[in-house]
């Protein structure tokens, strides 16, 4: 079966929003400020291949030294142990993508309070502890090129300070006072935690088809860049029509990142995706590059990648990506995440034209381009 690639977001809460108050950055009646703020901006050499985002993330540097400086004075806590990992996981780098969304879309809309400050900080938090659940139950040791923090101090507290960070993005949603923006929230973290438990469900699973796959990755991945960019727009916005379109460049641009990824997996680029190549094969995930792969597949070749699903092994790697390579498997899955991308650039041609939708359509062509 085929990726869909008009595949539709969730059901979304009510499109409208009442007007926001401004919001300060500055730190609340007893809460303690850290002496240096975390600066989240990204990681801009060229062996990362992010240095084309950095006029985009000139354009946001302003509101971005507003979030670097929030950050911190959210993190604070009287147990040593939430600082420390909550500063490990902020500080541990990444492209930072989601918040950037955030600020961006904001402003595409012609925003021009603080409350967009808050809110990329919220979506910072709710992805950082995402990251910190997800590498317990992944086991993962390696995360943007750096030990993770589950195996820096253990299972336990990594599951915790997640927990915490989930529950502090929450008081943060509070803060804004919108309705509309907490459900949009609360209904995407609730779909990110379902995605999670599918994808374990999956895990070993060589009947995966397409259809499934996608919907974790919609779920577990692409929900949280929708909600960056759906509720930047409620927050800037009153037009039905240019909420909708912002979530949806949200939805595309998160599948294609998603597929990107799963591409990169296969691709033997350390480098570019922080982790370990083979690391899904080692987990037992399918993704679309074996999905495709062991649908195009017979024999001895077959067996190979189901035996490696089934050990969650990547002992074999080097034989999985040759007959990953043959089927044709990275280009239909290349294809599949350009797919996306126009998608994606499509909703930007309904949406006010000016620097900041340049910003969103430039964000789009990296996410493909980083396929080489």
């Amino acid at each position: 079966m085929p990726v869909n690639p008009a595949i539709s977001s969730a059901e979304s809460s009510s499109e409208s929003s009442s007007e926001p108050s401004s919001e300060s950055t500055s730190s609340s009646p007893g809460e303690s400020l850290a002496e240096a703020p975390i600066i989240i901006s990204a990681n801009t050499s060229a062996s990362s291949g992010i240095d084309a985002l950095a006029p985009v993330f000139a354009l946001a540097a302003e509101d971005f030294e507003a979030v670097n400086h929030l950050i911190p004075r959210q993190l604070t806590s009287d147990v040593n142990l939430v600082e420390d990992i909550g500063r490990y996981i902020v500080e541990s780098g990444g492209k930072r993508l989601r918040p950037l969304l955030v600020l961006l879309g904001a402003r595409l809309c012609g925003y021009q309070g603080q409350a967009h400050i808050r809110l990329a900080a919220i979506i910072e938090f709710l992805h950082t502890a995402t990251l910190l659940h997800d590498d317990v139950v992944d086991q993962s040791e390696l995360r943007r090129g750096r030990t993770t923090a589950n195996t820096v101090w253990g299972n336990a507290p990594s599951v915790l300070v997640g927990d915490f960070l989930y529950s502090r993005a929450f008081q943060l949603m509070v803060e804004l006072d919108s309705m509309d923006i907490m459900a949009i929230l609360s209904d995407a973290t609730n779909t990110i935690a379902e995605g999670e438990v599918l994808q374990l469900a999956s895990i070993g699973d060589c009947e995966m088809g397409e259809a499934q796959y996608m919907e974790v990755i919609r779920c577990k991945t692409a929900l949280l860049f929708q909600a960056a960019t759906h509720t930047a727009a409620v927050l800037a916005s009153d037009d039905g029509e240019e909420i909708r379109t912002l979530r949806d460049f949200g939805l595309h641009f998160g599948l294609a990142y998603q597929l990107v990824d799963d591409w990169l997996d296969y691709a033997g680029d350390v480098e570019a995706m922080g982790k370990n190549v083979g690391d899904d094969l080692a987990e037992g995930k399918l993704t679309l590059p074996l999905i495709h792969a062991l649908a195009h597949t017979q024999g001895s070749d077959a067996r190979v990648i189901t035996s490696a699903i089934a050990a969650k092994s990547a002992d074999r790697l080097d034989e999985v990506l040759r007959i990953v390579q043959a089927s044709g498997a990275m280009d239909y899955t290349r294809q599949a995440a350009y797919t996306q991308r126009t998608l994606a650039m499509d909703c930007l041609g309904n949406l006010p034209d000016n620097e900041h939708r340049d910003a969103l359509h430039t964000l789009a062509d990296f996410c493909v381009d980083r396929i080489r």
